[in-house]
């Protein structure tokens, strides 16, 4: 038996595997009519992602939802930008595009086909009320829901990988990660788990093409999430 007929969970990393920020983000930036580069300002945002989480993994902040973060990295933005004409309303309505972003064009139908076969779950950083209106927004058929606010950690921290095996009673080479980031790829692997790596190469857009090279650490390498249907059957 391969050791990949074993897997009875698949868990998705959301941001840019199986939902599409970059392009989300610039849609609803456009709609307000701010006068500024929305794609410049959409890097921007996500690039505020990491250096905050860190602060918060660093001690400098408490557990902070990203939520939290994502308005803290807004706020910041808001004034590099020169955007005065927003209220606190279209501010806050602003921050929850994160709840509204669009799934890739073959993320829902492969996720209903996996889901036949495997749990499929999320294992995202984003905050759990993010993650039930996004599955809500983008009909994402998730059998569960699991975020770092569960595990008051956020990845690469190996709570949240190991988190999900015991909260579904799994052993670790029963779980497959799946993300279009290497870094997931890796702190996945070193908990024991296998790893699934989807090409996303416009996940930050036109301008800044990713490398979505191959790695032979990794159980799998899917173009899509529809190849990834097509490799593990």
């Amino acid at each position: 038996m391969s050791s990949l007929d074993q897997i009875q969970v698949l868990a998705f990393d959301i941001f840019g595997t199986v939902v599409d920020w970059h392009s989300s983000i610039v849609n609803e930036v456009n709609q307000l009519n701010l006068g500024i580069d929305s794609n410049q300002f959409a890097l921007d945002w996500r690039a505020g992602y990491r250096p905050a989480m860190d602060r918060v993994l660093a001690g400098e902040l408490p557990w902070t939802s990203i939520d939290d973060l994502h308005r803290m990295i807004l706020d910041e933005l808001l004034i590099k930008y020169n955007i005065q004409t927003l209220n606190e309303a279209q501010i806050d309505d602003l921050n929850h595009v994160w709840h509204r972003l669009i799934p890739w064009q073959d993320s829902v139908k492969a996720l209903e086909q996996l889901k036949e076969k495997y749990i499929i779950c999320t294992l995202s950083n984003g905050n759990i009320r993010l993650l039930v209106d996004m599955a809500k927004h983008a009909n994402l058929p998730w059998h569960y829901i699991f975020s770092a606010e569960n595990f008051h950690a956020y990845k690469p921290s190996p709570k949240t990988y190991l988190g999900v095996t015991e909260l579904l009673n799994v052993q670790l080479d029963q779980v497959m990660m799946v993300a279009a980031h290497q870094s997931d790829m890796e702190a996945a692997r070193s908990c024991g788990l296998h790893t699934a790596y989807i090409e996303r190469p416009l996940e930050f857009g036109t301008s800044q093409i990713k490398d979505v090279s191959p790695c032979t650490d990794n159980d799998l390498h899917a173009t899509d999430l529809l190849d990834l249907v097509r490799l593990l059957k």
